[in-house]
């Protein structure tokens, strides 16, 4: 599963936007205050985390962005 893959799973789970952040596919405006994300980390690998009260944290690092959404989809449905 890839990041386009992933919205178009949650859009169907009728998972409302303002609750998740998919990097460079859904990043709803006005940012939500809270949110779960998945994104590409600094070295390379991808994330997965919360954004809350300002702060990013990240729960889960993975090898690659199908693990990523995996995971992300695994919180929200």
């Amino acid at each position: 599963m890839n990041r386009q893959a992933l919205h178009a799973a949650l859009m169907e789970a009728s998972i409302p936007g303002g609750y998740y952040r998919i990097e460079g596919v859904h990043e709803p405006v006005p940012t939500p205050p809270d949110f779960l994300f998945v994104r590409r980390a600094a070295d390379g690998g991808w994330e997965t985390g919360a954004h809350e009260r300002g702060r990013d944290e990240i729960l889960a690092r993975h090898p690659d962005e199908a693990a990523a959404c995996a995971h992300l989809l695994r919180l929200l449905v």
